[in-house]
């Protein structure tokens, strides 16, 4: 073979070669799209006050939720993320609850109104006295329950243990608990929780001294509201043991 020949192939035998090694790069790996991070669910937050009207010296609670919240301060003080505390302000306040958590802040307010106690008057020839009544419900309060509980709350208990001690002072007087409930379940449900509530209350009572053949315990379920708005302010008026004198 001719020597110009034989260069010819080699030349055509060389750009073949480079030809294929360029056509024969590896592809380029496919970049997945990254997903992203889920958003932070969004912090919820409420509060009430039970009663939201007190003479000065009475108590009122402060009942509190939040959802997604890792801080919760009641008044600038850290609390728990739900729950409920007892208050006794000297005058009209508002309180305040804040919640913070990644998926933000919320807050909530709560107004005691405070009264002054009615005094007893008097005049020259006369004095104006309590009927037996009104001494009851002075020193015989209702008490307020968590929902769907029956437990009694530790102020609960200091009230009732007054109440004993004044009826102790009062034994011929009877005493009807009515066991009571908020709107929510059903009519049968909240008949057996309200006459748990009832029996709760009958039990402290017994264990100061009052005879248990003086009390009488009943319950209303959610029958006899004593506020219809569909709140959780109403709902804790609601959910309660009430006494009546029965004498």
């Amino acid at each position: 073979m001719k020597p110009s020949k034989r260069n010819c192939i080699v030349v055509f035998t060389a750009l073949l070669l480079a030809l294929g090694v360029s056509g024969c790069g590896g592809k380029k790996p496919v970049q997945q799209p990254q997903t992203p991070p889920p958003q932070p669910k969004p912090v919820t937050a409420t509060l009430s006050a039970s009663p939201t009207s007190i003479e000065r010296g009475q108590t009122s609670t402060l009942t509190w939720t939040t959802e997604n919240a890792d801080n919760v301060t009641l008044q600038g003080k850290k609390v728990d993320p739900s729950g409920s505390q007892s208050v006794s302000p000297g005058q009209s306040t508002d309180y305040h609850l804040v919640a913070t958590g990644p998926g933000g802040t919320q807050d909530a307010t709560a107004r005691v109104t405070v009264t002054q106690p009615q005094q007893t008057t008097t005049t020259t020839t006369t004095t104006t006295t309590q009927s037996d009544e009104e001494l009851f419900n002075q020193n015989v309060v209702d008490i307020y329950f968590d929902y769907d509980k029956a437990d009694l709350r530790p102020e609960s208990r200091q009230s009732l243990a007054r109440a004993a001690q004044f009826l102790n002072q009062h034994p011929g007087w009877r005493v009807k608990i009515e066991g009571n409930c908020d709107e929510r379940g059903s009519t049968e449900y909240n008949l057996t929780l309200g006459e748990e509530r009832a029996n709760a209350a009958k039990q402290v009572l017994v264990q100061g001294s009052v005879s248990a053949d003086r009390l009488q315990t009943i319950s209303y379920g959610k029958e006899k509201p004593v506020c219809t708005e569909s709140t959780e302010d109403c709902w804790q008026k609601n959910r309660h043991d009430h006494f009546e004198l029965l004498k």
